[in-house]
């Protein structure tokens, strides 16, 4: 039993230190500090593109399941944040705003990796009150393991109507600027 425990621990250890980069999975005792703009910062990485999105189930507040394999057929903006982590908080409402500006051309989802769930996001959406975006959650952190782990939120991924990866951001981006709208007009208006 004792051996039991102790490799529980060395693995947490280990899994923590593998973390750091960014915004870590664990929650932090303080909030952290939110600067203007400072923390959107993230840069567009298109070394994933292709890869498929990931079949993982997503769950609203009351319980309604999403599966994101099933959302190809119209681009999607998949983002990975959590309530505790500023550089997501800053971004969200960038992203709502692309939501948006989008409206029946791209789906964002925003998949919370937060381990109390609906505790956290719901006040976190009513104070926020976010117009276009809806409140999934993925407490087993499933969709970050199935993108590779990299342990950075927020993650924010873009796939293409057929479900293939056009680019991520590890890191906040601001969503409403002129990099992230040429980004986008890529899976709208597709060149020929």
């Amino acid at each position: 039993m004792e051996f039991v425990l102790s490799l529980r621990l060395s693995l947490t250890l280990l899994a923590s230190v593998l973390v750091l980069a960014g915004c870590s999975k664990e929650e932090p005792a303080p909030p952290q500090e939110r600067g203007q703009g400072a923390s959107l910062s993230g840069k567009i990485d298109r070394s994933h593109a292709g890869d498929l999105l990931p079949g993982v189930a997503l769950t609203d507040p009351d319980g309604k399941a999403l599966n994101t394999g099933a959302l190809a057929g119209r681009p999607v903006l998949l983002n990975l944040w959590a309530t505790w982590c500023a550089p997501c908080v800053e971004e969200m409402p960038t992203l709502d705003a692309l939501a948006a500006a989008y409206d029946g051309k791209v789906r964002v989802v925003t998949a919370s990796q937060d381990l109390q769930g609906a505790e956290k996001v719901v006040p976190f959406f009513a104070q926020a009150k976010f117009a276009h975006l809806e409140p999934w959650l993925d407490r087993e952190n499933a969709l970050s393991t199935a993108l590779g782990g990299e342990g950075v939120l927020p993650t924010t991924v873009l796939y293409d109507a057929s479900g293939q990866e056009v680019a991520r951001v590890a890191g906040g981006f601001d969503w409403q600027g002129p990099e992230a709208k040429a980004l986008v007009d890529e899976v709208v208006e597709p060149s020929t």
